[in-house]
C-alpha cells in the first residue's frame, strides 16, 4: 500500500516517487517534537505508537545531512533526525480548495513555548558538543604510545599477517615431517617467519636477534593465542551481519575428528542487509554425550557466546550420516519442540533421496550408504576414473548407447545425485570389474590404499544382502525421487513440489498396503541379478547362526528380506517423509507462491493469506497482512507488458520498490533461510565444499580447528590493528609475569599448558628446556 506523507501541503506519496519514506518515532519526547514542528492540530491527540504505525513524512522534510543512505535500496534517518522544512503557507493562495491537513494556528503562548524547548534543546546541544570535543582534546593529548610499544605493535602485526597467509593458502602449521616426529623447528609458521625477516621485516629481525636462544621464535601457546584471536575476530565480522539480519537457519555437516575427539562443523544461512542469501562456515561443536548435552552444548554455543537469539532461527538441517544421523534427529526434534519455528528439513546441498536412506537406522542400509561414500571417494584418486570408464565399455560391449550414457552420468559426483540407487544398480559389474583390475594393478599406477579400499568395496558389492538392499532402496525411492528433484530445485518447482506430497504419499501407502505384491517382483529382480553376478542367494551369516542356535525351521529367504529390508524400508521412508514435510512445513513452502513468477504461474490465483499466519509474529504490520498480499498479486497481475516476472526471492528482494511491502518482504527473507530452498548464488556449497578442500588438502594429524575456519571464510575482512588491540588487550587481563626461572620452570610442564586453552591444538615443543629459553628471549 503506498505511503502518504503527513506534512501540511506535502502531496508525496510512495507510489508517484523515489522519495523515502520515515515513520514517525516511537520515542514520546521525539515524536511530539515531530508533531509540534508539522504543526498539525488532529496528530497532537494520538499516541506515538498510533503515531508510529499510520504516520509518514518524506525525506523532503529533513535537512539532507540528516539522511543517510546505507545501500542502493535503503535510507534510514539518524536517530537524532527532526524534520524542520516544511510549506505553511502555500495553501493560503487557494483559499476556496478543501485543506485536508489542518495547520494549527498557533497563539503568542504557543510560540513562547516552543521558543523555551528550542533554547533548552540548544543548549543541551552545545554542552553535549563540548564534552565531545573535551573528551576528543584529552585522547589527543593522552599519554602517546612509547617506542618500545609501537615495536611490539609492529611487531604483532607481522605475526597477524603470517597468520592470514597460512589461513589464505590452506598451509598446516607443521610439515609432514614434524606432524611424526614432533619437532617445531620445522613448522611452516617458522619458515615464514624465516622467509619475513629475510625479506626486510624489521620488526620481527629486531625481536629474533635481541632472543637468546634462537631454536624456537614462538611458543605453542602464544601460537594458539595467534590463531584463536584471528579465528574470534573473523567470526564478529559474520556475526554481525546475522544479527543485523534478525533470521537465520542453522546447517550442521558431517563429523570431523580432531585431536580424538568428534566434531560437528556449524553453518548459519540468513540474508545480509544487501538481501543476498548467505551460509556461512561459523565453528566446530563437540559432538560427545547424549543428545540433551549436545543439544545444551549448541544452544550454548548459538546464544552465550555468539550471542544470537534461537527464538529467531527458523529452519534447522543436519548433513548427518552413518550412526550419527539418529542421534541428530533427536536433536533436531527436541529443538524443535522447544522454538516450533526452527523447522526440520532436508539440506539443498544433500540429495533427498540420499538424505531419506541415510536416515533409515538399519545396518544393512548404512552399508549400502557407506560404500556409496568410498565410492565417490576412490574415484577421485588419480586414474581410477580412466578405469571406471574401461570397465564401462567392457561391460557394456553390445549396447554402445548406454555405456555412453552411464560414462557421462558417472564423469562426476554420480553418487551424490537423485538418482543414485538406479546408476548404482546399472554400475554394479562395471564396478566389480573396475576393482578387481584396480587390485591386480598391472601398470603400477595406483598406491596400496587405493587397492586395499578396492578390495573393500568388491567385497562388499558381492554380498547378496547389498545386492538385494540395493535394489529395494531403488523402487521404494523411486517414488519420491521426482517430487526431491523438484523441491530442491527452482521456487517454482519447490511450491508445486510442496503441493503433490499428498499424491507421493499416496502412493508409498498403496505400495505397503500391497507390500507382498511389490516384494515378489523387487526379490525376483535381485535374484536375477545375482545370478549375473554369480553371487549365491542367501541370507546373511549372522542370521542364519542365530537360527541355528535357536533351533529354528527351515528358513526362506525371500521371507527373511521381506520382514527385515523391505517393510522396514518402506515404513521408514514414510515416517521420515511424513516428519518431515508436516504441516507447518508444508504452509511455509506454500508461500513460494508471493514470489511473483510462482504467481505468474498461478494466474495470480493465490491464497498466501491462508499460510501467512505461520509467521505472523515475525511480520512489522501484521494487521495489514490479507489487503498487502491482495495489493501485491495486482501490482504483478496488472504491471506493463514490458516488465518481467522475477522467478527467484533473490530478484524480488533486489527490486527497489519490494521494501514498500514490508510484510512481503519479511515473508522473503524468512523463506530464503530455510534449508530446503536450493542456494541461488551457491555460497553454501562454496563455504561447505572450501571446508571439504582444507580437510582433504592435509593429513587428518595435521587439520586445525582454527585454520580450518579462517581458510573457510577467507572472504571475512581480516582487521590486523583490531586483531593486535585485542592480542594486547589479552595479555594485560593476564597475571603478572613471573620471574624468568619460574616462567622456564612453568614451560616445562606441557601437559598443564594444554589444559590452560583446550579451545587451542598447541604444537608439539621440542623440549621443555628449549620451550622455556625461549620464552624468556620473547621477554
Amino acid at each position: 500500500m503506498p505511503n502518504f506523507c503527513a506534512a501540511p501541503n506535502c502531496t508525496k506519496k510512495s507510489t508517484q516517487s523515489d522519495l523515502a519514506f520515515f515513520r514517525f518515532p516511537r520515542d514520546p519526547e521525539r515524536c511530539r517534537l515531530w508533531v509540534e514542528n508539522c504543526r498539525r492540530a488532529d496528530l497532537e491527540a494520538k499516541t506515538a505508537d498510533q503515531l508510529n504505525k499510520h504516520y509518514r513524512l518524506c525525506a523532503n522534510h529533513f535537512v539532507p545531512a540528516m539522511v543517510c543512505k546505507t545501500s542502493p535500496y535503503r535510507t534510514v534517518l539518524k536517530d537524532t533526525a527532526i524534520p524542520t522544512i516544511f510549506d505553511l503557507t502555500s495553501h493560503l493562495k487557494s483559499p476556496n480548495t478543501r485543506h485536508r491537513k489542518r495547520i494549527k494556528e498557533l497563539t503568542e503562548e504557543d510560540i513562547m513555548k516552543i521558543a523555551e524547548r528550542r533554547l533548552v534543546s540548544s543548549t543541551k546541544q552545545l554542552a553535549k558538543k563540548d564534552e565531545e570535543a573535551e573528551d576528543a582534546a584529552s585522547a589527543d593529548t593522552g599519554p602517546q604510545l612509547s617506542t618500545e610499544e609501537k615495536e611490539l605493535r609492529e611487531y604483532l602485526r607481522s605475526l597477524f599477517e603470517i597468520v592470514v597467509v597460512l589461513e589464505k593458502q590452506g598451509i598446516p602449521l607443521l610439515t609432514s615431517n614434524a606432524s611424526t616426529a614432533g619437532n617445531t623447528n620445522t613448522s611452516n609458521f617458522q619458515a615464514l617467519l624465516d622467509h619475513r625477516m629475510n625479506a626486510g621485516d624489521k620488526a620481527l629481525r629486531k625481536r629474533f636477534e635481541a632472543a637468546a636462544v634462537n631454536t624456537e621464535y614462538l611458543s605453542a601457546t602464544q601460537l594458539g593465542q595467534l590463531l584463536d584471536i584471528c579465528e574470534n575476530t573473523v567470526r564478529e565480522e559474520m556475526l554481525m551481519e546475522v544479527r543485523e539480519s534478525r533470521f537465520f537457519s542453522l546447517v550442521t555437516g558431517d563429523l570431523i575428528e580432531f585431536a580424538s575427539e568428534n566434531h560437528l562443523p556449524v553453518f548459519l544461512r540468513f540474508v545480509n542487509q544487501n538481501n543476498t542469501l548467505r551460509e556461512e562456515f561459523l565453528d566446530f561443536v563437540l559432538y560427545e554425550g547424549e543428545e540433551s548435552a549436545l543439544l545444551e552444548r549448541l544452544e550454548a554455543q548459538l546464544t552465550d557466546r555468539w550471542g544470537l537469539s534461537m527464538e529467531d532461527c527458523r529452519g534447522q538441517a543436519h548433513r548427518a550420516t552413518g550412526a550419527a544421523t539418529t542421534k541428530m534427529k533427536a536433536v533436531a526434534v527436541m529443538l524443535m519442540e522447544k522454538y516450533p519455528l526452527a523447522l526440520h528439513m532436508p539440506c539443498s546441498s544433500t540429495a533427498l533421496n540420499i538424505h531419506l536412506a541415510n536416515s533409515l537406522p538399519f545396518p544393512n542400509v548404512q552399508i549400502v550408504m557407506e560404500t556409496l561414500r568410498r565410492i565417490g571417494a576412490l574415484f577421485v584418486a588419480p586414474f581410477t576414473q580412466e578405469k571406471l570408464d574401461e570397465s564401462i565399455t567392457m561391460t557394456y560391449q553390445g549396447n554402445e548407447e548406454k555405456g555412453a550414457a552411464l560414462k557421462q552420468a558417472c564423469s562426476s559426483r554420480w553418487t551424490e545425485q537423485h538418482n543414485v540407487f538406479d546408476l548404482l544398480l546399472d554400475m554394479l559389474l562395471p564396478l566389480l570389474l573396475c576393482m578387481d583390475n584396480i587390485r591386480d594393478n598391472d601398470d603400477g599406477r595406483f598406491t596400496d590404499s587405493v587397492i586395499a579400499d578396492a578390495y573393500s568395496i568388491s567385497e562388499t558389492l558381492a554380498d547378496f544382502e547389498i545386492v538385494a538392499t540395493i535394489i529395494i532402496l531403488k523402487n521404494v525411492l523411486t517414488f519420491t525421487r521426482a517430487f526431491g528433484k523438484n523441491l530442491q530445485g527452482g521456487v517454482g518447482d519447490a511450491f508445486f513440489a510442496a503441493n503433490s506430497l499428498t499424491a507421493v504419499l499416496h502412493s508409498l501407502n498403496e505400495v505397503n498396503d500391497n507390500i507382498d505384491v511389490y516384494h515378489e517382483f523387487w526379490f525376483e529382480e535381485a535374484v536375477n541379478v545375482a545370478n549375473i553376478m554369480e553371487i549365491s542367494v542367501r541370507a546373511p551369516r549372522l542370521f542364519l547362526r542365530k537360527q541355528r542356535a535357536a533351533d529354528v525351521g527351515e528358513l526362506q529367504v525371500e521371507m527373511y528380506f521381506k520382514e527385515y529390508v523391505t517393510v522396514p524400508v518402506i515404513r521408514g521412508i514414510m515416517q521420515e517423509v511424513e516428519d518431515m514435510f508436516s504441516e507447518t512445513n508444508l504452509k511455509a513452502l506454500k508461500c513460494l507462491s508471493l514470489v511473483p513468477g510462482v504467481m505468474g504461474q498461478m494466474k495470480f490465483n493465490t491464497s498466501e493469506e491462508n499460510y501467512g499466519e505461520v509467521y505472523r509474529n515475525d511480520l512489522p504490520n501484521a494487521e495489514t497482512l490479507s489487503e498487502e498480499f491482495y495489493c501485491w498479486r495486482i501490482k504483478w497481475k496488472h504491471r506493463g507488458k514490458e516488465v518481467s516476472l522475477p522467478t527467484t526471492i533473490h530478484e524480488t528482494l533486489q527490486l527497489p520498490y519490494v521494501k514498500f511491502f514490508p510484510n512481503v518482504n519479511t515473508f522473503l527473507k524468512i523463506l530464503s533461510t530455510l534449508p530446503l530452498l536450493k542456494l541461488e548464488e551457491n555460497n553454501g556449497e562454496a563455504a561447505n565444499g572450501r571446508l571439504q578442500a582444507y580437510l582433504d588438502s592435509m593429513p587428518a594429524e595435521q587439520w586445525n580447528k582454527s585454520l580450518a575456519m579462517l581458510h573457510v571464510n577467507t572472504g571475512v575482512k581480516h582487521d590486523l590493528d583490531v586483531m593486535v588491540d585485542k592480542y594486547c588487550l589479552v595479555c594485560s587481563e593476564e597475571e603478572p609475569e613471573v620471574e624468568p626461572e619460574a616462567e622456564a620452570e612453568a614451560e616445562a610442564e606441557p601437559e598443564g599448558e594444554a589444559e590452560a586453552d583446550p579451545e587451542v591444538e598447541p604444537e608439539p615443543e621440542a623440549n621443555s628446556e628449549g620451550a622455556a629459553e625461549e620464552d624468556v628471549a620473547m621477554k
